[in-house]
């Protein structure tokens, strides 16, 4: 890649929402090229789930599927990741970490997120596999398991209520989160949710599998699964030169992560930027970042042409 290279349009990710946009842009006629650090969010995860037609797929099958699907159609993808974008709608310039640079009449960013994730040995080496977080992408997964639950702010007691849908052996482990109220400690009594006090020393792995949650004091909990609450941080520190911050996002009063603001088509405040999936919306799952990117492409394609940029080829095909 050269200074020479233009295209319509450099999508920054190759995860669920940028091998969608970038397939649709492509479909388009447009010229695209998509940036692909190889870091999708989901990585650790054995399967995706609630994606019809693709219910089980792993990661990596389905993003291996997409780029093929994307080339067919005249997309370009490179390897790599972007450190720097510049300049203005019509003439960004994007530079890689291989020191190669593009230029990108538009821009869209799909960089997704990178969990926070609570400081429990264990934690981090079982996420995605039987460290959780979302009951709908994996409960059926660790269905009838003893589920425990670590509990980092009040929205853990909402997630042991709901992960007992799955499993009758549910327990909260109220670790670093607000001590319980009467009212909480009785609802979770009625629905048979064990609560177990103290602070979490680490996670019990044995043989490859998650056996157990052990506690300062000592005691160690059986578990097949433990439930945490992560905290994704949006991937966008490559458009701060634009003006573009990533900031907190809420959810019934909790910062559950950061992402950039966006508006319902994933437009930015900075023209000619587009964003989608996590880095616009901590709580997409991988369809809904799919969906968000095929939205977001579009609103670009109809940029450019109200801007009069048609693809080449379209308007070759006219001339002739």
């Amino acid at each position: 890649m050269t200074n020479e290279n233009r295209y319509d349009v450099v999508v920054i990710g190759g995860g669920p929402a940028g091998l969608s946009g970038a397939l649709t842009l492509a479909r388009a006629r447009r010229s695209v090229l998509v940036v692909d650090a190889g870091e999708p969010r989901n990585a650790p995860a054995a399967g995706i789930h609630n994606y019809l037609g693709r219910e089980g797929t792993a990661p990596g099958e389905l993003y291996r599927i997409g780029r093929s699907e994307i080339a067919g159609y005249g997309g370009e993808l490179v390897d790599g990741a972007v450190v720097e974008v510049t300049g203005a709608a019509g003439d960004f310039t994007v530079r890689l970490d291989s020191g190669a640079t593009v230029l990108a009449r538009r821009i869209l960013l799909a960089t997704g997120g990178v969990d926070e994730l609570p400081d429990v040995p264990g934690v981090r080496e079982r996420w995605g596999r039987d460290v959780l977080h979302c009951p709908y992408c994996h409960g059926w997964e660790v269905r009838d398991r003893a589920i425990g639950v670590l509990a980092t702010s009040a929205a853990s007691v909402h997630h042991a209520q709901l992960f007992r849908q799955w499993s009758a052996d549910v327990t909260l482990f109220t670790h670093t989160a607000p001590a319980l109220d009467d009212a909480q400690l009785a609802d979770l009594a009625g629905r048979g949710v064990r609560v177990v006090e103290g602070t979490v020393a680490a996670l019990r792995i044995e043989s490859d599998e998650l056996t157990g949650v052990e506690l300062d004091s000592g005691l160690v909990v059986p578990a097949g699964a433990v439930v945490v609450a992560p905290k994704p941080v949006a991937r966008a520190d490559m458009v701060a030169g634009l003006g573009l911050a990533a900031v907190e996002q809420e959810r019934g009063g909790i910062i559950a992560g950061t992402a950039l603001t966006v508006d319902p088509m994933g437009g930015t405040s900075v023209p000619g930027v587009w964003a989608a999936g996590n880095v616009a919306d901590v709580f997409a799952t991988v369809i809904k970042s799919a969906s968000a990117g095929v939205d977001a492409a579009a609103m670009i394609n109809m940029d450019l042409v109200n801007s009069g940029i048609y693809s080449p080829a379209a308007v070759a095909a006219a001339a002739s």
